[in-house]
């Protein structure tokens, strides 16, 4: 008889996201950062099921080929003013083989809204913020799994990605800023506390309460 799974952390972060004060108007806005191909995607799907459906905003949607990183002020003039203001986003999702912008999408205002996405932490965002994740897997195993997830017709834009990711991290990082370090286990996540947390090792911070273990 195989040994039961651990408890799964995101209800615990969910609560202590929730517990947050808002950071853009009447939203807690949740970053989801990390190295392309670390899992960013599907941690956000599974965190927004956590807060019971909240709404998740793909910077895959936001950047394009002519930006990769040089979206900062389509996303602050598209979907942070508006939610700011308490009023539902719109913005114009790009579709990357069309290579065109696409029918505007709306993003509703909620309780807490997720943004995940390389370079979702950025410097010009983290005012916005309510907390940032950082998806804790290495570059080298990050990007090696996005080339396998996408296949050898991307191989030349991956070559082109790496270099742009490279130039961005080392301009404007975000790791450093995390308030939690999301790591992958075989079955289900570790969430740690981030390099501007002052909790000890293995340990989540939650609003108000003392760090709970997490293992």
């Amino acid at each position: 008889m195989s040994p039961p799974s651990p408890p799964s952390p995101l209800p615990t972060l969910a609560g202590a996201l929730r517990a947050l004060p808002p950071s853009c108007g009447p939203v807690r806005l949740i970053a989801v950062d990390g190295h392309a191909g670390s899992g960013k995607t599907t941690f956000a799907g599974l965190l927004a099921e956590a807060l019971g459906g909240a709404p998740v905003l793909h910077l895959d949607d936001i950047a394009s080929h002519a930006e990769l990183f040089g979206w900062t002020g389509r996303l602050l003039d598209q979907v942070i003013a508006p939610l700011a203001r308490g009023e539902d986003a719109r913005y114009s999702p790009y579709d990357w083989h069309a290579r065109a912008f696409g029918t505007p999408r709306a993003l509703p205002v909620a309780p807490v809204v997720i943004v995940e996405g390389v370079g979702a932490g950025r410097r010009a965002l983290r005012p916005y913020l309510a907390r940032l994740l950082w998806l804790d897997v290495p570059h080298g195993t990050a990007w090696a799994r996005g080339r396998t997830r996408d296949g050898a017709e991307q191989r030349e834009f991956w070559a082109g990605w790496v270099a742009a990711e490279q130039r961005h991290f080392a301009e404007d990082p975000s790791r450093p800023y995390a308030e939690a370090l999301v790591r992958q286990l075989p079955m289900g996540y570790m969430v740690l506390p981030g390099p501007v947390m002052s909790a000890g090792p293995d340990q989540i911070v939650t609003e108000g309460d003392d760090p709970t273990p997490m293992c």
